[in-house]
């Protein structure tokens, strides 16, 4: 498939008619019934981001924690405490502080004297005084005990609550109009524009169910193209809408959703939830019990998962991902290419819009092997970058084999107007002498003596001790089996598919399984150097580009990992899922957990993996508590006779201890404690591309 068969979308976000997808529907999908009101109360939801890794759909924040806040229990135990003691203070002294202040009266005049007559007015001053002093004594108790049992603490955390609770505030009057938030499913943005035929015929298919969430998003995002574009385009925009309604502006593959949903999705933010952050003490109290979720954002910074066989990479982090691109690609927002083998379960065939399968002659595309450029430098890149896996010993020759397989691939051209087949590249790199007489023979016809001297070159380095030619030779036989054939075609009798990430289109490449393993990591490499090229390449970065890898194993190269961080100002980014960092060479472990945004440490792995994620992850302060035990020897005679009794009846020698409180720096998470995560469960860290990051957190992937 070249590039003008690929999907595209006019200026006005709605979306043309290629030949190359399956034909649009004639009608609407089946809706069913109360689903208009289910998107409303998704609209109404409300999302308040909180930082990377969090899922904001009906999030509620925590407020930052005080170190200095008393916790609850011991609150309330003082509070009480301070109350029984006042009550105790105030029964003892009674009697006491009664001469304490009928004295003072005595002496004053305000009471008579033992002996005397009381009149009225005294009577009534000696009420008056008494009670002064008694409301001046139980201030003084509430002023000692109160602050001692931090009961206006107490009265804020507790007593306030429940007042405001069984006395609620009366109803305010109603705002102004104008001060009220918009409501969502009223299309707001086209009525602020002062386009309320195409606002009142989207609020009536929400309301009516005909609108998915991909419907909303889809037609939000197009009107905000339209709206940048001008107003002819705006006007094309309404009148699209005043048709169609919420098929309006479709994706060109027709699709205005998925078959079926594995995952929380949140197309609003473009969250993915993946789980659900675990209530333990090693997790940061804002995090806990909050879901976890990726987006554009996070995958900008690429991710590396690592679990074993069996651990859940792919139900539970690289097919949510692969979904979750699918959708965005349908509101016109990202392209995706998914790679994994055949049946490693990324999504069903209707999920995507195109769909090559390796070895299977009926497959409606195939690989450009060149990655559709017309340049033999460039091409020679890309297939060294393929052919060599990254090793230590191979690495060396990653400029050499440059070189050798430029020194083919432009004498080809140049005679013939196209790039080699596999068969023929590799007849060419063993050095065939039939095929390269016959490519020189036609230099000559075509007058390219320059190219003539570069074939030239590669015969006379072909007959000596180490050439690299001989080992790329070696690696492209791998791709030249029965199996594979047709599937490189560059002869234009097929149609080889290049990826073009300009476009809103969905892809998926299935690998072959049995057999043809190391066939199977040149492809994977292939299509990870072509993504990174096209990726930095073009022109357009609006959409979002995505490569998730259900299988990097001995994909990790130096020039992957330096290729990583280049993706990043390129709005795009790679999911790379390993089954352990066996896989990658040792060299290349720490730099590729350096350069990944995104950590995922899945249940199972092995505490060597653990300890490449625990260097990444770093250090924390944290307060670590020393206890000293020492025989008790203090008291005399008495009290050695009661211990020397307690120790013949219990066995145990009488001890006090001393705690030390210190704070240390330690690993976030230790490789031991990476190693005993729980199943279903992973250790997860992102970072997204402004530079904000969140610490490693547990999370239940099954929450």
């Amino acid at each position: 498939m070249n590039q003008k068969d690929q999907v595209g979308t006019s200026s006005s976000g709605c979306a043309d008619q290629p030949a190359a997808v399956p034909p649009m529907p004639t009608a609407p999908p089946a809706v069913s019934a109360g689903r208009g009101a289910a998107l409303e109360a998704w609209l109404l939801t409300p999302r308040r981001p909180d930082g990377p890794g969090i899922y904001a759909f009906g999030h509620t924040p925590r407020p930052p924690a005080d170190p200095d806040r008393i916790p609850d229990r011991r609150l309330v135990g003082t509070a009480a405490g301070a109350l029984v003691g006042m009550w105790l203070t105030n029964s003892a002294a009674r009697d006491y502080l009664y001469w304490l202040w009928v004295r003072p009266l005595v002496w004053t005049g305000l009471a008579p004297n033992s002996g005397h007559r009381w009149t009225l007015a005294q009577v009534h001053r000696f009420i008056v005084a008494q009670d002064i002093y008694t409301g001046l004594w139980w201030v003084l108790l509430a002023i000692v005990f109160g602050r001692a049992g931090h009961w206006p603490e107490a009265g804020r955390r507790y007593v306030l609550p429940a007042l405001r609770r069984a006395f609620p505030r009366p109803a305010q009057p109603a705002a102004d109009p104008a001060a009220t938030p918009a409501d969502p499913a009223e299309w707001p943005q086209l009525r602020a524009a002062g386009r309320h035929t195409a606002a009142d015929r989207l609020a009536a298919d929400l309301a009516a169910g005909r609108m998915s969430d991909v419907d909303h998003a889809r037609l939000t995002r197009a009107w905000s193209a339209a709206a940048a574009a001008g107003p002819a385009v705006a006007d094309a925009f309404v009148q699209a809408v005043v048709q169609r309604g919420a098929a309006a502006c479709p994706h060109p593959s027709g699709a205005r959703g998925l078959q079926a949903r594995v995952a929380r999705h949140d197309l609003m933010t473009g969250q993915v939830r993946l789980g659900t952050v675990v209530d333990d003490p090693r997790n940061a109290p804002r995090f806990r019990g909050v879901g976890a979720a990726v987006e554009p954002a996070v995958l900008g910074t690429s991710v590396v998962a690592v679990g074993p066989s069996g651990s859940g990479k792919t139900w539970y982090i690289v097919r949510p991902v692969v979904e979750s691109l699918c959708l965005q690609a349908l509101t016109g927002a990202a392209v995706v290419v998914a790679v994994g083998t055949r049946g490693a379960g990324l999504g069903p065939d209707g999920s995507f819009d195109v769909v090559i399968t390796a070895g299977d002659p009926d497959s409606a595309y195939g690989l450009d092997l060149y990655g559709g450029t017309s340049d033999p430098d460039a091409a020679a890149a890309l297939l060294s970058a393929a052919l060599l896996d990254g090793s230590e010993g191979e690495r060396a020759d990653l400029r050499r084999a440059v070189g050798a397989l430029a020194q083919v691939l432009g004498p080809f051209r140049a005679a013939r107007g196209r790039f080699p087949s596999v068969a023929e590249l590799r007849a060419l790199l063993d050095g065939d002498a039939a095929a390269v007489t016959t490519l020189r023979e036609q230099l000559d016809e075509a007058a390219e003596p320059g190219w003539a001297r570069e074939l030239d070159a590669r015969s006379r380095q072909a007959g000596r001790a180490g050439d690299v030619g001989a080992l790329l030779a070696d690696r492209v036989a791998l791709l030249d089996r029965p199996a594979l054939a047709g599937f490189f075609d560059s002869t234009g009798r097929s149609r080889p598919f290049a990826l073009t990430l300009e476009q809103p289109v969905r892809v998926r490449v299935d690998l072959p399984q049995d057999g043809h393993t190391e066939a199977s990591r040149i492809l994977t490499r292939l299509l990870l150097a072509q993504f990174t090229v096209a990726a930095t390449a073009r022109a357009d970065r609006s959409l979002f580009a995505g490569l998730v890898l259900d299988d990097a194993t001995h994909t990790v190269t130096a020039e992957s990992v330096q290729a990583l961080q280049r993706l990043r100002p390129a709005h795009a980014g790679v999911v790379m899922a390993l089954r352990g960092l066996d896989d990658v060479p040792e060299d290349l472990r720490g730099p590729l957990l350096g350069a990944a945004g995104c950590r995922i440490a899945l249940a199972g792995i092995s505490t060597w993996d653990g300890r490449q994620f625990a260097r990444a992850w770093g250090t924390a302060w944290v307060e670590d508590s020393d206890v000293t035990r020492t025989p008790d020897q203090s008291g005399g005679a008495t009290r050695r006779l009661a211990r020397g009794i307690r120790r013949l009846l219990t066995g145990e020698a009488v001890t006090t201890q001393a705690v030390t409180v210190r704070r240390v720096e330690r690993d976030r998470w230790s490789s031991s404690d990476l190693a005993a995560v729980p199943a279903g469960h992973a250790v997860l860290s992102v970072t997204a591309v402004t530079g904000e990051t969140a610490p490693p957190m547990l999370v239940d992937l099954r929450g």
